[in-house]
């Protein structure tokens, strides 16, 4: 037995499904704090999302002085620990590790994300594929790194520029704002 009277999805009437009579789910706001690790530049991106709208917080990136990985690994765990200290982040958003050609490349980028992933807290962490992040800003998931840029800065109404690496942490923070209001326009 079918569900609707009709087979096309264009004559389905929301208000027969209950659309109409279900009440406006509000959610409250939060902090997503979005990151993306690297061994010799981290970038960070903080958003404040509510039901309306997504409004920038502030951005940065850490740029560790020393040359041993170790004390590098260090200095981005102090420094993202105090940033989540005063900021004190709902929500986490990190670019997923990706294999390159280089395997050490990779292994130092999984230990710059294990730092920066201890020096958060106990705040939910949620992950993006690279090609999910620019597909979500851009549209493309093939996007270059300054149409990202640019995208940002358009979507968030920066006017000063952005780097790379803050601005690919706060579109990495974007993606998850749209990700979360997807899931929830979904539920309702």
């Amino acid at each position: 037995m079918r569900k609707f009277r009709t087979s096309s999805w264009r004559s389905v009437d929301p208000v027969g499904l209950g659309a109409a009579t279900a009440p406006a789910r509000q959610r409250a706001p939060f902090t997503v704090l979005g990151l993306d690790p690297g061994s010799r530049r981290t970038g960070y991106g903080v958003l404040r999302v509510d039901a309306r709208r997504t409004q920038y917080v502030t951005h940065g990136c850490i740029v560790p002085r020393a040359d041993d990985l170790a004390q590098r690994l260090r200095e981005i765990h102090d420094s993202l620990s105090e940033i989540a200290r005063s900021i004190a982040p709902d929500e986490i958003a990190i670019e997923r590790v990706f294999m390159s050609r280089n395997a050490d490349s990779a292994l130092k980028l999984g230990q710059a994300r294990g730092a920066a992933l201890c020096a958060v807290g106990p705040a939910p962490v949620f992950e993006y594929a690279p090609r999910a992040v620019k597909l979500a800003v851009v549209g493309t998931g093939a996007a270059a790194k300054g149409q990202v840029q640019h995208m940002v800065a358009a979507l968030l109404g920066l006017r000063q520029a952005v780097g790379s690496d803050e601005s690919d942490a706060l579109a990495i923070a974007l993606c998850h704002a749209n990700t979360r209001a997807f899931e929830r326009t979904c539920r309702a």
